[in-house]
Order: structure tokens, then C-alpha cells, then sequence
């Protein structure tokens, strides 16, 4: 997987509203607003078609993106994408722009490791549910995770893995778990 598809440039738009935006989608160009730090927000519009492309990688929505502002490069994360109701569109992006000294707080997805391993599941003909595909985490940018893998081959008939039982990668702490500590 290439970089650059965590490049996105991005012009600052001045025209703001629901007619504004619709003569932006019909010329392939998504609304999007950036906002966090110390900033003020700004509305900013991008190309549909690099968007959309970038946004079939799992990788989009859980990586630190850098986003080309009129040739000034700012590092932000994909926060909410709203998309057309039943056309393979996009109609808008927030992102949140990301500091680098400054804890982050996103959603990264779990990915679960094993299952054809797993003796309930291959011989006792058991099934594994999901009932959790992400988890709400802190970190600082430099430890953000892609991804948090959930080894489900020691998991007996019956059983369950709970979030104290997932293994988190150095630098990275749940938000869930935090909640029990205080």
C-alpha cells in the first residue's frame, strides 16, 4: 500500500451552504471542513474521485492523513464521512487536524486473528460472533495503530474475549478501560 493515498490536496473553499455544496458535488468535488488544535475550522473542498479511491483502504479511516491545503501541508484524521444514501458518492468529510506532542482520540478496528485455528470452531462446530469491530483508544499520533489484532485461537465453546483481555500496543490505552481506573 502506497503512501500516497494518505496525501489528499485540498483548496480552501470561501462559498459555504447547501447550494454551494451541491454545484461542488456535481463537479466531482467533495465539501469538507478541518477543525482541532489551535485553529480556527476551515471549510476545504477535494477531488471526489482521489477521495473515494483512498477511502476503499481500511488504512484511510485509522491513519493519519496529510492533507495539501493550497500548498501548506497539515497532518489531520478522517473523523466523519458522510456518503450518498444509495450512489457510490461521498458528500462530506471532517476531519480533525492532529498535533504531534497531543494525545489523539479515535476508533481503530479490530481485527480478529485464529479463528480457523480454533479447536471450538473448526471441530466442535462452533460459530465466532462479533458483536465489536473497533475500539475507542488514545495515543499519541507516532503510536496510533492501523489496526488492534484479537487472537481468537485459545477461545473456548461459549467463551468471550473482553476488551481486558486485548492486547494493546505499547503507547495505546483504551478509552473503556481508562473509565474503570478513575
Amino acid at each position: 500500500m502506497s503512501d500516497a493515498i494518505f496525501n489528499l490536496d485540498a483548496n480552501v473553499r470561501t462559498d459555504k451552504g447547501k447550494g454551494a455544496s451541491r454545484r461542488l458535488r456535481r463537479a466531482d468535488l467533495v465539501p469538507a471542513i478541518l477543525y482541532g488544535g489551535n485553529e480556527e475550522p476551515v471549510s476545504l473542498t477535494l477531488d471526489h474521485n482521489k477521495v473515494n479511491n483512498s477511502a476503499d483502504y481500511e488504512a484511510f479511516y485509522s491513519h493519519v492523513l496529510t492533507l495539501n491545503i493550497d500548498g501548506k501541508k497539515v497532518e489531520a484524521l478522517v473523523k466523519d464521512m458522510q456518503r450518498h444514501p444509495y450512489k457510490p458518492k461521498i458528500s462530506h468529510i471532517d476531519f480533525q487536524r492532529v498535533i504531534a506532542g497531543e494525545e489523539l482520540h479515535t476508533n481503530v478496528p479490530l481485527h480478529f486473528m485464529n479463528e480457523e485455528k480454533n479447536a471450538a470452531i473448526s471441530n466442535e462446530g462452533g460459530i465466532a460472533e462479533h458483536h465489536v469491530n473497533e475500539i475507542e483508544i488514545t495515543c499519541l499520533p507516532k503510536d496510533l495503530p492501523e489496526f488492534i489484532e484479537v487472537d481468537m485461537k485459545d477461545v473456548e465453546m461459549d467463551g468471550s474475549v473482553h476488551l481486558s483481555d486485548i492486547q494493546l500496543p505499547k503507547g495505546v490505552s483504551s478509552v473503556e478501560l481508562a473509565k474503570n481506573d478513575e
